[in-house]
């Protein structure tokens, strides 16, 4: 009888811890848990009932006593691991073990985040029933919020169900599922779908004081930024618009002047030559504060030559090989760059190879007290090539050793120009004067445009060059760095028990049956003695 009884209690154990991990996965009492752990409840009351003597002489046991003290033992180790557990939750370092990088923001994104000086508030609205595919959108939606918190404690968010809190949905005027708002300074931003690149940009136009704009010269054959062929620039301008710039179009020679608005100015690729008037108004608008992306390609115009000639750029009348870009994968007339200036700060931290394809050399003297650097070299292999007419009739080159120069050859330059003024008491802390100006205007000159067309700009590193260049020029320095690149996941997907189940089953179950195991084997031996 005394051996049923005992059966029967183990069985009671047995179907109580059945019964709650059933429970634990599912987060429902179904009525197989429900009977589980009431028919265990019973027999091991039972158990207790008739083995009551037995289990008080048991306790009263020195053997009984010794495992008491080993119980009080374990209970202070798990009190230590979940103390070390909790620590951890407040002093951590994340770690992204994914091959494509799926938790790991951007570093311009990273950048942003660290320079935050408001308050932002995320308020996101997913429905929170258990379904697979919703309980899927919300923990990707909370995976990304909580990578952006991780780096800034200025960046905090919280989960509404409109279903669940109507009130709250008709408050914040959303009406939708799988929507983040934005929320900083009195500005809003709402964005669906839950993408690094959306939150960003989000972030972005809700904690910036104004939209800065970006100007596109045109009216002298310059590169289409309406244009979705090979050579057009459709992709740049959407490149830029993504980086919560206003781009517009500028025909100087319908202007008085630069407008005032712009930020930066672009002249990407002419083919024709500028006319004085309009050289007068950029020259002004540079002297004045304002920042000028000059891009010319082999064959450039005489007057835009003259123009940067005349701030110290040497522009040359020739035609970059290289023999080296065959190892790339590329033929001679697409020299790879890969040294970039380590002193300036658009290309410091720069560290990807960018491709060109037919350019001339942009040149300048290296004066850091005047803002001069050659901002990007070509290999020790290339060459200027001089004799163009020869090689348009043959179609071949070889370098000329008195003729021509060796690499490395820069291929982009950059000049700041102080402002008259600058140097007076109107200047203010942050590096502008009183009406609005900068201290110093600015000129990036590059020896090619094609870089940044519809076909090269997602290159290698050739976007993130340009974007850069245009984030420094614009003051914008947190927006220098390398941008992420859309990574292709394979995800596994898993019902809401499943996942459960993963948890419980090798988190808890596992480790607790060893557990029981070893306390039992224990305690069988020091009986045994």
């Amino acid at each position: 009888m005394k051996t049923i009884t005992y059966i029967l209690g183990i069985l009671g154990f047995a179907l109580v811890f059945a019964g709650g991990i059933i429970y634990a996965i599912q987060s429902v009492l179904s009525i197989t848990a429900a009977i589980f752990l009431w028919v265990g409840l019973l027999l091991i009351l039972f158990f207790l009932y008739v083995n009551f003597s037995d289990i008080r002489d048991l306790l009263l046991k020195r053997s009984t006593r010794y495992g008491a003290n080993m119980a009080v033992v374990i209970v202070i180790f798990l009190a230590v691991v979940v103390l070390l557990g909790f620590m951890s939750v407040n002093h951590k370092k994340r770690v992204d073990l994914t091959k494509t990088g799926r938790y790991t923001l951007s570093e311009q994104t990273i950048k942003i985040l660290k320079s935050l000086k408001k308050d932002v508030k995320v308020v996101a609205f997913y429905r929170s029933e258990e379904e697979t595919y919703h309980a899927m959108l919300r923990q990707n939606a909370e995976d990304l919020l909580q990578e952006y918190s991780y780096h800034t404690p200025k960046f905090t968010y919280k989960f509404i169900d409109p279903d669940r809190s109507p009130g709250l949905a008709t408050k914040y005027g959303v009406s939708e599922y799988r929507i983040m708002l934005l929320m900083s300074g009195g500005k809003q931003e709402k964005i669906g779908f839950e993408s690094e690149e959306k939150v960003t940009n989000a972030l972005i136009k809700v904690t910036r004081d104004e939209v800065k704009t970006i100007y596109f010269a045109k009216g002298h054959g310059e590169n289409d930024i309406s244009s979705i062929q090979k050579l057009g620039y459709k992709a740049a301008k959407d490149a830029i618009e993504k980086e919560n710039y206003l781009v517009k179009e500028l025909l100087l020679m319908n202007e008085e002047r630069v407008p005032s608005d712009a930020s930066v100015v672009i002249v990407s690729g002419p083919k024709r030559d500028f006319l004085q008037d309009e050289l007068d108004k950029l020259k002004k608008y540079v002297e004045n504060g304002g920042s000028l992306l000059v891009m010319v390609d082999p064959g450039h115009p005489l007057t835009v030559k003259n123009f940067l000639e005349g701030y110290g750029f040497k522009v040359g009348d020739d035609v970059i090989f290289d023999t080296q870009s065959r190892v790339y994968g590329a033929n001679e007339l697409t020299p790879v760059v890969y040294q970039y200036d380590k002193d300036h700060p658009l290309t410091s931290e720069f560290n990807l190879a960018t491709y060109f394809y037919l350019i001339n050399t942009v040149d300048i003297e290296k004066d850091k007290k005047k803002g001069q650097y050659q901002l990007a070299m070509t290999g020790p292999n290339s060459w200027a090539e001089k004799d163009l007419k020869k090689w348009s009739e043959s179609g071949e080159a070889a370098f000329d050793e008195g003729k021509e120069k060796r690499g490395p050859l820069s291929i982009a330059a950059v000049k700041t120009i102080s402002v008259k003024g600058a140097t007076e008491p109107g200047v203010e802390e942050s590096g502008k004067l009183k009406e609005g100006r900068f201290q110093f205007g600015k000129i990036i000159a590059f020896g090619d445009s094609d870089f940044a067309n519809n076909t090269n700009i997602n290159l290698a590193g050739n976007g993130e060059l340009f974007l850069n260049t245009i984030g420094w020029l614009a003051e914008e320095a947190d927006l220098i760095s390398i941008r992420k690149r859309d990574a292709k996941t394979t995800p596994v997907t898993l019902t809401v028990a499943q996942g459960r189940a993963i948890f419980w089953i090798p988190v808890i179950v596992i480790p607790s049956l060893v557990l029981i195991s070893g306390i039992g084997i224990y305690s069988r031996r020091r009986w045994m003695r």
